[in-house]
């Protein structure tokens, strides 16, 4: 059945959401977005209310869309199927487990070559406590964890964890060895608003750029003798690189890096203590600061910004801080740039300002509306993100 949001009024509030959802029958919602009703200011209980009834609502729509591809263990988007397999160890913690996506090594070799290395990573790791997962590469490459599909399905694989094994998705952790290393010194920084914290064994960076990992917590290990490729020489200077960028941003950009005496390409299983170590981080959704570089699969959000499609290029680079009410831009490419903000972010009771260049740009108060909370829950899908309003940077 199609349900007209026309012909609610203005006066409809936050209260009739659930019937609204129920008379929906599950179906699409886009109607809500840009109807009067939606755009009437909220109270912070009413946001909250709202905001736990959509995302209740995206939730159950997501599980019936890909709860067979969760079944069968093998995700797909186009001509990429990614199988996974994964094992669940402890008992779950009251807000929810802990999600380890562990990549596995190989690469540019047999179909064979590959399944058994991702058997192999199946059992590789052993966590406390959590969903320990590895996925199969979709493609039989060099590049395989870092090709364009691999974030679209990391994605889709961390949302159907939360739907369907209750993951917290503020400890959601990435890690990989060899091959799998090469993807997560790339997936690391281009996901870094997805992770908990994570952590390279044994691979390459290529033309990997830390600047995104300012607020998730990164761990390197490589043998000290594993010269193939360059890789000890270059995991040495990714940590030097990391080093020098937690000294000028000393509340951010906290990592280790390990190179481990005699030991080559396989450690032997002494980078297995980067799973606890993992372990004691959550992830910080709201970061003070955000530092965002466009990688070669360019993104239009990146924790509480977003930009344009259409601007999005590699080397693009975003920088906004805020304390409270006050946004101070400090690096922007962008001429659309939008700041999403909810009741943990600002006081509401207050005007926002936004400083550019040393000049106020924005300075007055924000609503919270239903229309802002179904946006940002339909472009994530994420609970730690939902925003309730948004400012866009005027052009300076």
């Amino acid at each position: 059945m199609v349900f007209c949001f026309e012909t609610l009024t203005a006066q409809r509030t936050v209260k009739q959401l659930k019937t609204w959802l129920v008379q929906l029958q599950n179906e699409n919602i886009a109607e809500i977005a840009g109807q009067k009703f939606a755009r009437k200011s909220l109270s912070q209980t009413e946001a909250a209310e709202a905001a736990e009834l959509l995302f209740a609502h995206k939730q159950q729509v997501f599980r019936e869309k890909y709860g067979k591809q969760w079944q069968d263990k093998q995700l797909s988007e186009g001509k990429y199927v990614m199988k996974f397999d994964y094992r669940v160890f402890g008992e779950k913690p009251a807000g929810g487990r802990s999600l380890y996506i562990s990549m596995h090594g190989g690469g540019n070799t047999s179909d064979a070559v590959n399944n058994k290395q991702w058997s192999n990573q199946i059992l590789l790791y052993k966590p406390e406590e959590g969903v320990y997962l590895a996925p199969r590469s979709a493609v039989n490459d060099w590049n395989m964890w870092f090709q364009p599909h691999v974030d679209t399905l990391f994605d889709r694989l961390i949302q159907l964890a939360v739907a369907f094994m209750d993951v917290n998705p503020d400890r959601v952790y990435l890690m990989g060895y060899s091959a799998g290393g090469d993807g997560a010194y790339r997936l690391a920084p281009r996901l870094a608003d997805r992770w908990a914290a994570a952590a390279m064994m044994a691979g390459h960076p290529g033309d990997a750029s830390p600047l995104n990992l300012r607020n998730t917590c990164f761990s390197l290990w490589m043998g000290a003798l594993d010269s193939a490729y360059n890789r000890n020489a270059e995991a040495a200077r990714f940590g030097l690189l990391m080093d020098s960028l937690h000294r000028a941003d000393p509340k951010g950009y906290f990592h280790e890096t390990h190179l481990v005496p005699e030991r080559g390409h396989w450690m032997n299983r002494q980078d297995s203590v980067a799973v606890p170590w993992m372990a004691k981080f959550r992830r910080n959704a709201l970061p003070q600061k955000v530092v965002w570089r466009q990688d070669d699969v360019p993104h239009e959000s990146f924790y509480w910004l977003s930009v344009s499609p259409d601007e999005m290029e590699k080397g693009k680079q975003l920088v906004v801080e805020h304390a409270g009410n006050v946004f101070t831009v400090i690096k922007n490419d962008y001429k659309t740039v939008k700041i999403g903000v909810n009741d943990a972010m600002i006081d509401f009771d207050k005007p926002v300002k936004v400083v550019v260049n040393g000049k106020t740009v924005f300075n007055k108060k924000l609503n919270r509306t239903i229309e802002n909370i179904y946006s940002s829950i339909e472009k994530r899908n994420d609970p730690s993100l939902i925003f309730s309003a948004f400012i866009i940077l005027p052009q300076v």
